[in-house]
This record gives C-alpha cells, sequence and structure tokens, in this order.
C-alpha cells in the first residue's frame, strides 16, 4: 500500500512540475553529422567533435513545487573545450520540434565563433552580435528562437523580488544582445540560457603530484567511439595514499556473536553482477584515486608487451620518427619508435575454402587489366624487321627517312602504380561484427582478397598492419612487401594476424610513406584500412592525434603519394574530412561488404590517379 501511493504521489507531482515538450524534442544523434559540417564550415575549429554535454548540477532558483519534487536540479547545458564542442542530448525545451531543431543549429554557429570564454553573460551577446553581422540570414530565425526562448521563462512577478532584477536583464540581453552592459547581482546562479554556451565544467584535481601519463596505465583499451547514451562525466581526482595509512581500531564487543544472529530476509539476485554503468550515469561528479594501488602492484611489470620469446621477430633495431604537436605548432624530432616486425612462425596456408570463390572472381576480372603489348612501328631496335618501312625506303627513295628505324618492337601498356596497403590492427578491431566474426577477421579476409585480385594483374602491391603502445613501440607488422610475390607464405603472415594495443596512426602512416618513396613507379596509393580515430593511452587521444595524423597525411601529399582511407566507423564523418579531404576517404557501413568493396575500390581509384 506504502508503495501504490508512493507511485502516485510521484506520477502526481512529477506532472505538476514537468517542463518541457517531449513530443516535440529532438535528438543530437539525429543531427550530428550534419552540426559537425555546419561547425567546421562556419569556423569551428579543425578537429573538434561534436558530442553530448552531461547533465550539470546547477544552483539556480527552484518553485517550491519543483524542491517538493527534487526535479530540475540538474539540466545539459551546451559548452566546449579543445577536444570537442558538447551539445544537449535531447533538447525539448521549445513547443515546435523544428525550433528545437533550429535552436541546435544556432549553438553549433554560437560554438564556432565563440571558442573560448571568460565572462559568460557579455561574451554570448558580443558572439550572438557577431555572428548576426557576418551571417545576416540568421537574424530571422534568431529573433523567432530567442522570443520563444523568453516565453518558456518564468514571469518576473512571479520570482522573489531580489531575483527580478537579474531576470529582467538576461530576457533582454536575449531579446536585444549587446544592450546590456552588466547582470546585476542576485543569490543563486540565474536559471539556463539555451540559446547561449557555458564555461567547461571545473576539474578538481586534489592530488598535488600528477603522475605523467605514461604511468597512469590502463587496465582496457577505451571505446574508439563515445556512446550519445554515455556521456563524460567530470573528474575529481584524490590522493588516497595516506588516508589508508595507520592502526586500524575497533572494538570487538562491537561484533555479533553467534547468540545474537538476527535473521533478516534478504532479496535473492540471480544476477550478481552490479549495474556499474547506471552506477556511474547516477554520479555528477565520479572521483579517481591517483595514488593508491594494489599490493600486486608493488612490484611493476609491463603486462602490455609479450615476453619476447613469444612475440614475432623484430626486423632490424627500429626507427625514430617525428611526431607534430599541434600545441607546440612544432615537430618533436626522434619522438616514436617505429619497430618492423614479422611473424616469423606464421604457417604457410592455402586460401581458406570460403574464399575461393570470390577469389576466383575477382582473378578473372583483374587478369583482364593485365599489361597488353602493344606494337610499335619503326623502331631503331626490336624483334622483327618492319617491312613496310623497308619498302618504303626502296620503293620511295626521294622521302627522307629517319635513321634506320626498320624494327617493329612489343611494348607493354602497363599502369605504373605501386599500392601499399596499411591495415589497423589495434585492439578495437577485436570487437564483434556478428557471432562468429570479428573486424579483424573482416579485414583479415578483405586483404587475402585484395591480394589475390592484385596478383593477377601484376599490380605492385605490399601489405602492413600497425598498432601501438605509445609512443615506445608502433608495431609495424610485415605481412607483404614490395620485392615478394604473393605466395602461401604471404596467406600464413595475413590469417595470422591478432588485434592488440593501440592507434598511433600519424607514425605508421610516415612509415608507409618512406616505404612507398622506394618505388619507382610513377603514381604511388596508400590505402588505409582502420575502424576508428587516433587514439593511444597518453596524451595522442582526441585532438592532438587527429593533428598529427592530419600533419602525417600533408606530408604524404606533398611527395606525390595519394592517401586514401576506409573506415567502418560510423562517427568517421566528424573528422575524415579534416584528415583526408571530401573526396579521401570512403565509409563502409555494412564491414561484412568490405572484402567486396576493396578491390572495386582500387579499380576506382587507379583510373582516378
Amino acid at each position: 500500500m506504502e508503495e501504490f501511493i508512493g507511485e502516485v504521489w510521484h506520477k502526481y507531482i512529477s506532472s505538476k512540475v514537468a517542463t518541457g515538450f517531449p513530443e516535440a524534442g529532438v535528438e543530437l544523434a539525429t543531427f550530428q553529422s550534419q552540426l559537425s559540417t555546419y561547425f567546421h564550415c562556419l569556423g569551428g575549429a579543425p578537429g573538434k567533435v561534436v558530442e553530448a554535454a552531461e547533465p550539470r548540477i546547477l544552483g539556480n532558483h527552484r518553485p517550491l513545487l519543483q524542491r517538493i519534487a527534487g526535479s530540475h536540479r540538474r539540466a545539459a547545458l551546451c559548452w566546449q573545450d579543445q577536444r570537442s564542442l558538447r551539445l544537449p542530448p535531447v533538447i525539448d525545451y521549445l513547443p515546435e520540434k523544428e525550433q528545437n531543431e533550429a535552436l541546435y543549429f544556432w549553438l553549433a554557429a554560437l560554438g564556432a565563433k565563440l571558442p573560448t570564454m571568460k565572462h559568460w553573460f557579455v561574451e554570448n551577446q558580443l558572439a550572438t552580435l557577431a555572428i548576426l553581422t557576418s551571417h545576416p540570414g540568421l537574424k530571422t530565425g534568431y529573433q523567432m528562437l530567442a522570443k520563444a526562448v523568453v516565453a518558456q521563462r518564468p514571469l518576473i512577478e512571479h520570482l522573489p523580488q531580489k531575483l527580478q532584477a537579474r531576470e529582467q536583464a538576461i530576457q533582454r540581453a536575449i531579446l536585444k544582445p549587446g544592450s546590456v552592459k552588466s547582470l546585476p547581482l542576485a543569490i543563486g546562479e540565474p536559471l539556463f540560457v539555451p540559446l547561449w554556451l557555458y564555461p567547461a565544467p571545473l576539474y578538481d584535481v586534489g592530488a598535488g603530484n600528477v603522475e605523467d601519463s605514461d604511468e597512469q596505465g590502463a587496465s582496457s583499451e577505451k571505446n574508439k567511439t563515445e556512446s550519445l547514451n554515455s556521456p563524460r562525466k567530470s573528474a575529481q581526482y584524490f590522493d588516497d595514499e595516506k588516508q589508508t595509512d595507520g592502526l586500524l581500531v575497533f572494538k570487538l564487543e562491537a561484533l555479533f556473536s553467534w547468540a545474537e544472529q538476527v535473521d533478516m530476509d534478504r532479496s535473492q539476485q540471480e544476477d550478481l553482477d552490479q549495474d556499474l554503468q547506471g552506477a556511474a550515469d547516477d554520479l555528477d561528479v565520479i572521483t579517481l584515486s591517483r595514488k593508491r594501488k594494489a599490493g600486486s602492484a608493488k612490484v611493476k611489470f609491463d603486462m602490455d608487451l609479450p615476453a619476447p620469446f613469444n612475440d614475432d621477430l623484430y626486423l632490424g633495431p627500429g626507427i625514430k620518427l617525428p611526431e607534430w604537436n599541434y600545441k607546440k605548432r612544432a615537430m618533436l624530432k626522434d619522438f616514436c619508435f617505429v619497430q618492423p616486425m614479422l611473424s616469423d612462425e606464421a604457417v604457410p596456408s592455402k586460401l581458406p575454402e570460403n574464399l575461393k570463390e570470390q577469389a576466383n572472381c575477382l582473378k578473372r576480372q583483374f587478369n583482364l587489366l593485365r599489361p597488353l603489348s602493344v606494337l610499335q612501328r619503326r623502331q631503331p631496335f626490336g624483334d622483327e624487321i618492319d617491312l613496310d618501312a623497308w619498302l618504303d625506303i626502296k620503293t620511295q627513295p626521294n622521302v627522307m627517312i629517319d635513321g634506320e628505324n626498320l624494327y617493329l618492337a612489343k611494348k607493354k601498356n602497363a599502369r605504373d602504380m605501386s599500392t601499399l596497403v596499411l591495415a589497423d590492427l589495434s585492439m578495437s578491431t577485436d570487437s564483434g561484427v556478428t557471432t562468429e566474426q570479428r573486424v579483424v577477421d573482416v579485414i583479415r579476409d578483405s586483404l587475402l582478397l585484395f591480394s589475390e585480385a592484385l596478383s593477377a594483374c601484376d599490380d605492385p602491391f605490399a601489405i602492413y598492419g600497425f598498432s601501438s603502445i605509445k609512443n615506445k613501440q608502433i608495431r609495424f607488422q610485415l605481412l607483404k612487401n614490395f620485392s615478394e610475390i604473393y605466395s602461401d607464405h604471404t596467406r600464413g603472415r595475413i590469417l595470422a594476424i591478432e588485434p592488440g594495443f593501440y592507434t598511433r596512426m600519424g607514425a605508421a602512416i610516415r612509415q608507409s610513406v618512406s616505404v612507398l618513396k622506394m618505388q619507382n613507379s610513377n603514381q604511388k596509393l596508400l590505402l588505409i584500412i582502420s575502424d576508428g580515430k587516433p587514439n593511444d593511452i597518453d596524451h595522442y587521444e582526441g585532438r592532438y592525434g587527429i593533428e598529427d595524423t592530419r600533419q602525417a597525411i600533408l606530408e604524404a601529399k606533398r611527395q606525390g603519394i595519394q592517401p586514401f582511407c576506409i573506415t567502418i566507423d560510423a562517427q568517421a564523418n566528424d573528422y575524415l574530412p579534416y584528415l583526408f579531404g571530401d573526396q579521401g576517404f570512403t565509409l563502409v557501413r555494412d564491414i561484412q561488404q568490405l572484402p567486396k568493396m576493396l578491390p572495386k575500390l582500387y579499380l576506382n581509384l587507379s583510373q582516378s590517379i
């Protein structure tokens, strides 16, 4: 009965204090790709992505019923940092769906104009004026949104008198940006303005000495793309190294004895796994311990790298390569260590049975692309005598004939192009496509079919895989080099690939470029197969990795190499146009179609280069 009354009361009080228009709400996921393009077209920082903002605790005045219901304590505010522009996951503030959709695009435009913020009230007005001045076509839409937002704010006469002046100033600033120079003082925070950006949340770092990212470690690899339903949380670092040191004191008489055992009816749970994600979603700030370590951590092991006798064969002492630091706008010399590797224990293998039919079909198609011999007449050297040229000399003595070009020569009309395929073999490729197939399995099949096709038309090609563990070791896996004939040994190495580690893409691209530069062909193609954006467990996460990869791609283009990326990342439109250009990548939405698409893409690229 108590539960029933509680549910009825909860529904009643929630309906009384409910705000917004859920039926007119729009989700960020629906417009994320469009908003990203819109943000960058209006001058947003390159490399920034559009992500969902987490709800933030507000300290504004709440009516009595809202305080009783415990609602309206948090709201998802729009803000940005160096990595991304954060927008509310859902907007249902206005009564019409078109208005809520327009509000998303206005926030993206404001984010492009206001990358940093010092004074929330003044700078939002100035940025609004700047947008309306430089883009007068947005003025009508903004006036519509401003009137609709003001209509949803509380009536000034319903507020406590000490808050009325501040609310009146905010409403005047929304309707006439730039008309209010300062915000009147009042108790608490003002009610949030959906049209404006807010400062990034403050992160309380109380640990004193923050260790280098190399020492922090990671128990597992982060997801390459963050779900919109699981936005990032604010973090508070706490040094508890000395909090648990000392003597633990307790009273033995405080313990229950057998005679004092109390029978309690505890609910039985079939699933003992805790809902850790749900618990994290309920927290506003997640406290992280920086110094606390388990006893076993006192003995330090590098568990990322396999033991040398179990690892692949190292080819040479390794190669030092630079890395681009966009914050310093400088190339860090010899910052990365690239280690070429070879799976020397891979067993030579035949093509798997499930790929033979498709491979035979590709071989027949690519066999038609073999270089054809063209017969050239009147050549100074050749295999046969050109009788027509000889007869012209004998029958037309008055006609001048250049030299003694009396031979027939056969010349092959071949494509002068070398291709290097660079495959991402990071841990993210271990994720499942189906119950029986992983991403790395699809990549493996694609490389096999691609090799079968190119070997049929005699085009020179090489295949490498890459993964990384910080900048200390970028593993550059040799699967087939240019001078090697495609054989059972090559198939064995491709079949032996396994996912592991992270994706430091810039260094892998630079090493691939150095390999391609040694080829004598006029055209050079670098095909990159990846399932996500560049990342690693150090500072390479986010914009740093994107900027370094972009710099490596620009270096490749300046050296006459054409990079092209094939990705299965659903969020690729947020960052790949910035990296490769609008025509420099393709998104494969159905990863199981990748083995079929890869040879076709090669044909299209070989004709367009």
